[in-house]
């Protein structure tokens, strides 16, 4: 196995990281204080490839690949966790659309999305179906042979209020995984609104809210693939998903280790620098044995993915568990290793706890991800 990276994958590393660092880091604090959704950022992020990185060149997109996204996605994380999970969502979208969406529909979506003129928001969690996903109850249904007529909510969407296109899992057809098909919903519409947004922990750069649908008439046109082929199509998204938010924690936990590593050289206690002191010593070492365990899982888990590898599901799955729930550890020893400046707002080391905490619940709770990693061995036995 060859574990360099290739001249271009450090082009586009470098490209994001110069990026993320110039246009991400400055502001993040503050837009997690205000709440700001950073637009201009996300399309200057768009104009770099950043809103397709996985769409084909003949669709418009970067082309690149699963590991490529995930290099990427760890460096706009380093600055912003919040803003490049949130391009993380958009990328998935775009890659859906590219996928599995016509010729039309390509033409029709696809342009606006890559330059991010229009964001995207990934609909499938429900009040009462979180990690039980295939029993949504949000339901389309026929009106003539043109429209489908769309009723439900949808709970906890990235960008619910402020996209402008919202992929939504609905209920086409029977009970269970086989009765769901994929829509995408145009904005605005009639009989489509949305909740308050809500206040959360963390990720407070990308408006989060419920997205209601009260008789929302749709054209049968805008159904990805055919009825009955949603639910596929949204585990298979979630794949992908699920690396690139491990790709985000490890961006996040680099960052709280790089400014540990800056704090113990200059903070002196009892005559000396904190960083002379074997206790702290060991626990560097663990905060950086177990990154690099992570990002090698996360790694293999997208090449896996870019070579439709037949356990690709279940590396995805390790990578998630893995990554979300090691690197907020490591993001939460860095804010012990700062003590009290750790608490406090303008070190910059709390945000990355909070950001990184959801992780470890969307893309499927980590909990599921036991539960798939599970069946998958059990398949195999």
């Amino acid at each position: 196995m060859d574990f360099d990276l290739t001249e271009e994958q450090r082009a586009f590393q470098d490209a994001a990281r110069e990026f993320a660092r110039e246009s991400l880091l400055p502001h993040a604090g503050t837009w997690d204080e205000t709440r700001h959704f950073p637009a201009e950022e996300l399309r200057q992020a768009a104009a770099l490839g950043f809103a397709g990185i996985y769409v084909p060149e003949a669709h418009g997109g970067a082309g690149l690949g699963r590991l490529d996204a995930a290099l990427i996605f760890e460096e706009l994380a380093y600055a912003d966790p919040s803003t490049a999970a949130f391009l993380t969502i958009h990328n998935m979208v775009a890659g859906m659309i590219s996928r599995f969406g016509s010729e039309e529909q390509r033409e029709r979506f696809l342009p606006k999305v890559l330059t991010a003129e229009h964001f995207v928001s990934y609909c499938l969690t429900e009040p009462g179906s979180g990690s039980d996903a295939a029993a949504l109850r949000t339901k389309a249904e026929a009106v003539g042979n043109a429209q489908y007529k769309v009723n439900g909510s949808k709970a906890f969407i990235s960008g619910g209020g402020i996209a402008d296109l919202y992929v939504t899992m609905v209920r086409t057809g029977e009970a269970g995984p086989r009765g769901i098909s994929c829509v995408v919903v145009e904005a605005p519409a009639e009989g489509l609104s949305f909740g308050v947004p809500e206040r959360k922990m963390g990720w407070n750069s990308q408006p989060t809210a419920s997205v209601n649908f009260s008789d929302v008439l749709v054209p049968v046109a805008n159904r990805l693939g055919a009825e009955g082929d949603g639910f596929r199509y949204a585990m298979m998204g979630l794949d992908g998903g699920r690396v690139n938010i491990a790709a985000c924690s490890l961006g996040g936990a680099q960052a709280c280790l790089d400014a540990s590593l800056a704090y113990v050289r200059q903070r002196r206690a009892f005559g000396k620098a904190i960083a002379d002191f074997q206790a702290l010593q060991f626990k560097l070492a663990d905060m950086a044995t177990e990154l690099e365990a992570a990002r090698l899982m996360v790694h293999r888990a997208a090449v896996a993915l870019d070579r439709g590898e037949k356990d690709a599901t279940q590396r995805c799955a390790m990578a998630k568990r893995f990554a979300t729930d090691l690197c907020h550890r490591i993001c939460d020893e860095a804010l012990q290793l700062h003590g009290g400046y750790g608490y406090i707002h303008s070190t910059g080391i709390e945000r990355y706890v909070r950001d990184l905490r959801v992780h470890r619940i969307l893309e499927g709770t980590n909990e599921i991800m036991r539960v798939i990693i599970a069946r998958k061995m059990l398949e195999v036995i």
